[in-house]
């Protein structure tokens, strides 16, 4: 079911797409394209060393600068303006520190299958979390440290193996194919985000969180997405069936329709 715009183009919300690792915002091709036919307007940008970003991961040292292409987006809004943020995977950690940063500038923070840091650990917990707790095998994944003195946080490639097993299962090949030839090396900075204070209660915790579960997701699997829910209760809990990690490739319409009724519901 494709959306339809609204006769009134200006009651549009402004929706802030965020991807994940080793990704960029091309990923949200499809939901973008929705979510503009619908009236609203989409910004999805590359976050640092991501998408078509030129800089290379070995010049983004810390989480921080990894996220200061949102961060920019955020500062440049004109006063009064407010956004609903979407992280998807590990941009929900990007999402959590924009909004620690800028709570006046956020409506609603949507983490989507999402890494959602709490207000009492540093924002490395959820993610030291995730990979104790052993519910995903990355198989073909590629760890390996980008300096000899390992200042830098740990790099991460993505396999075809894990690509098509644990993140895009029920995309097509099609999806399948787009998304190997555009992936880069990332990195989930674990090691920087371990040394950072946990985001606060004042200004992070102040924004209302929506978690959107992926019912078939294989690399964030559904388990774990609804232990951060109970870890760090939310306004509200949206599910859509059907949709593998990659959502925005296999259930993009559906998705679209969750966002805009999101957008519409907390953003004045």
């Amino acid at each position: 079911m494709e959306m339809e715009a609204p006769a009134d183009q200006a009651s549009g919300k402004h929706i802030v797409l965020v991807h994940g690792a080793c990704v960029g915002g091309w990923a949200w091709f499809k939901v973008a394209t929705r979510l503009r036919a619908a009236g609203h307007r989409v910004s999805a940008p590359d976050l640092a060393a991501s998408g078509v970003d030129p800089t290379p991961l070995r010049e983004v040292p810390t989480f921080r600068d990894y996220t200061k292409p949102l961060l920019d987006l955020l500062e440049s809004l004109p006063p009064g303006e407010k956004v609903v943020l979407v992280g998807h995977s590990l941009g929900g950690v990007n999402i959590a520190l924009a909004c620690e940063l800028f709570p006046e500038k956020v409506a609603a923070a949507v983490f989507l299958s999402a890494f959602m840091p709490d207000h009492r650990s540093p924002p490395s917990y959820v993610l030291e979390k995730f990979v104790e707790g052993g519910t995903l095998d990355w198989m073909d994944t590629e760890f390996k440290p980008q300096d000899p003195e390992g200042k830098l946080p740990t790099a991460m490639q993505f396999g075809p193996l894990v690509t098509r097993a644990k993140f895009l299962q029920l995309c097509s090949q099609e999806d399948l194919t787009l998304g190997r030839s555009l992936m880069r090396v990332g990195s989930m900075f674990v090691e920087d985000l371990r040394v950072q204070p946990p985001y606060t209660e004042a200004r992070y915790g102040s924004v209302r969180r929506v978690f959107i579960v992926l019912k078939d997701d294989n690399a964030i699997v559904e388990g774990f997405q609804r232990w951060m829910v109970q870890n760090y209760p939310v306004e509200e809990v949206k599910e859509i069936d059907g949709a593998d990690h990659m959502a925005l490739f296999s259930t993009p319409a559906e998705l679209a329709h969750c966002l805009a009724d999101i957008a519409v519901k907390y953003a004045a």
